[in-house]
């Protein structure tokens, strides 16, 4: 099957910057979307980006402008920059993968990694 797993979380001041990265693992063909979404206590999952295997992206208005979602296909990793964050972006991060197990029709499959913790101070 397909492993995901993420690092780069951890504890940053209110303007600081953090790293996410998301490796996938596995009997991969292809991956065709990956992406990050977080979820806050008591809050419903949200997206925060998402990048297509052609590079195409698509971020949340709340990052939009802080945050760069970006990938290296060779490598199946999804990268998730946050710059100026802010207390309200503390969450659990979830990274998100959309893999092609097979190249042949059916053959896609949603994946999610275990979560990683972000907590931004004020």
């Amino acid at each position: 099957q397909v492993q995901l797993v993420e690092s780069g979380g951890g504890l940053v001041q209110a303007g600081g910057s953090l790293r996410l990265s998301c490796a996938a693992s596995g009997s991969i063909f292809s991956i065709n979307v990956m992406g990050w979404y977080r979820q806050a206590p008591g809050k419903q999952r949200e997206l925060v980006a998402t990048i297509t295997s052609g590079g195409i992206t698509n971020y949340a208005d709340s990052v939009k402008g802080r945050f760069t979602i970006s990938r290296d296909n060779a490598k199946n990793t999804v990268y998730l920059q946050m710059n100026s964050l802010k207390p309200d972006d503390t969450s659990v991060y979830y990274c998100r993968a959309v893999v092609d197990l097979s190249g042949r029709a059916y053959s896609l499959r949603n994946y999610w990694g275990q979560g990683t913790q972000v907590t931004v101070s004020s």
